[in-house]
């Protein structure tokens, strides 16, 4: 949740210096694709394969053989990540043709594409060591430290928007810059952060020469295409940037409107999904079934609880939130629109996202990786067809829509194929809350709605923003006291059965 806060403080910073023009737009890129390596390792996709495995070892040679295995898949994972780092650095202009066609025709942005991705390249190397020691941590119970590790990303990157700030920087190329050097300086620092919390653990690596090892062979296999299915989400994205790169400040558009999903998305979807997949491994190791059943039936229960009131928030009142989130400097009230309806579509597909989240540890726990890769290719076909389809009828705004429409066909394919091979069984009380935890988020929604209407004169440029903050405050206040009220009345959910859980989590 830290993270995710100055996430927007961040985000917010850079809508003021750079808005949604070339140069956002070339930053967003040269952002997106090590940040896509960062949510596919960082975020739960390469711990999919690794943690698993990793826990085998503890389990059947003690924290020494465990650590002997940490030490050639980091040796390995090294060495490829230093030869991929240089190729890409030497190759970056090919690969920006392939990543943002769009820029093609204005060769000021397409080279400054290239030189700030270039300089923020090197955040994929170290993300990915990140993500390693995250596994181990995670496979230990400690979850803290791995979970903190991105707070430090946003800490640098809004010192390096202040220091902009302060020496009247705006919207030029040399702020461009500016971030991207901090977005490198960011990943070595996470990495330190993991290297001493691992050693904190006990569980300091060693370096050794890089082979290809029976248990470094078994994690490329299961980790390719666990990484592709864990990370299918992402991937979307990425293929959305590159068709939205074709329409003048689009790329920008779908950056901010994924920002701001991406606060429940991660910290209730990735959250879950990371504690997870080492709970259903520790329990099926141990042959516990009854234990798995209830972890994965509690888990979705929570998540969407937490998650569908949230999508339907987000659709009812997306001009506010973005309103007073970025509107300012550089960014203008066209943009606000543009970035709520893109908002709009991504947030009719935030339960899927998370789904997605809860259901796949349910294979990667069981070491198929292969079906969600299946799932995920599927997925993929359905986002590339519906957003060359959609993109030329409604815009960027049809890009969105088609990452919503894969994420929720990937979500059913993961959810009904666990149903059928007995791995999913909902249980009576899941059943019951879901269609109450609907309704009292339909009903929120709605009184949402309602309320905005009558505050809509404050969300202008015209009104200081502090009451401008203070009055999304209280229509967010009122629509979590209607949500909350009524899901206790239908049946949804106990706050008082929340508190005990919580407590007892805590104990």
């Amino acid at each position: 949740m830290i993270s995710r806060v100055l996430g927007f403080v961040r985000d917010m910073l850079i809508a003021a210096l750079l808005g949604t023009g070339p140069i956002a737009d070339a930053f967003v890129v040269a952002f997106r694709f090590p940040n896509l390596f960062r949510r596919l390792f960082g975020e739960g996709a390469f711990n999919a394969a690794f943690v698993p495995l990793f826990a085998k070892r503890m389990e059947s040679d003690g924290n020494a053989g465990a650590r002997r295995f940490g030490e050639e898949v980091f040796s390995v994972l090294l060495a490829a990540l230093i030869a991929f780092t240089a190729l890409a650095e030497i190759s970056m202009p090919w690969l920006i043709y392939a990543t943002a066609p769009g820029f093609i025709g204005n060769p000021e942005q397409f080279d400054l594409a290239v030189l700030l991705t270039r300089i923020a390249f090197p955040y994929l190397l170290f993300m990915s060591l990140v993500a390693l020691l995250s596994g181990v941590l995670n496979s230990m119970g400690r979850f803290a430290a791995a979970a903190a590790a991105p707070i430090l990303l946003n800490i640098v990157l809004v010192s390096v928007l202040l220091a902009a700030l302060l020496l009247v920087w705006g919207n030029e190329p040399r702020t461009g810059v500016l971030l991207a050097w901090g977005v490198s300086v960011a990943g070595v620092l996470q990495f330190l952060m993991l290297v001493f919390a691992c050693h904190r653990a006990g569980m300091t690596f060693g370096l050794r020469r890089p082979r290809l090892t029976p248990g470094v062979r078994r994690l490329v296999r299961l980790g390719i295409p666990g990484v592709i299915a864990g990370g299918i989400t992402q991937i979307n994205i990425l293929i959305g940037t590159m068709i939205a790169t074709l329409q003048a400040s689009a790329v920008s558009y779908l950056y901010y409107a994924d920002r701001v999903y991406q606060l429940p998305l991660g910290v209730v979807g990735i959250a879950i999904g990371v504690v997870l997949l080492p709970d259903l491994s520790r329990r099926l190791g141990a042959r516990d079934f009854t234990g798995v059943h209830e972890s994965q039936n509690r888990a979705l229960e929570f998540s969407m609880l937490l998650t569908i009131p949230a999508a339907v928030a987000l659709i009812a009142i997306p001009q506010p939130i973005v309103q007073v989130l970025f509107e300012r400097g550089a960014f203008s009230s066209s943009d606000t629109e543009a970035t709520a309806w893109a908002l709009s579509a991504f947030a009719l597909g935030l339960p899927s996202f998370v789904l997605i989240k809860v259901f796949s540890p349910g294979f990667f726990a069981r070491e198929d990786t292969r079906t969600p890769m299946i799932f995920a290719g599927i997925s993929m076909l359905l986002n590339v067809t519906g957003s060359l389809l959609m993109f030329y009828q409604i815009g960027h705004i049809g890009i969105a829509l088609a990452s919503t429409l894969a994420g929720w066909a990937n979500a059913i394919l993961l959810g009904v194929t666990l149903s059928r091979r007995g791995q999913f069984i909902a249980d009576r009380r899941l059943l019951q809350r879901l269609p109450r935890i609907l309704l009292a988020s339909v009903l929120m929604g709605a009184a949402l709605w309602f309320l905005a209407g009558y505050a809509e004169g404050y969300f202008t440029v015209a009104t200081l923003l502090p009451v401008r903050i203070v009055v999304l405050a209280l229509l967010v206040a009122a629509g979590a006291i209607v949500f909350f009220a009524a899901a206790q009345i239908l049946g949804a959910a106990s706050l008082g059965e929340l508190k005990r859980q919580l407590r007892r989590k805590s104990s």
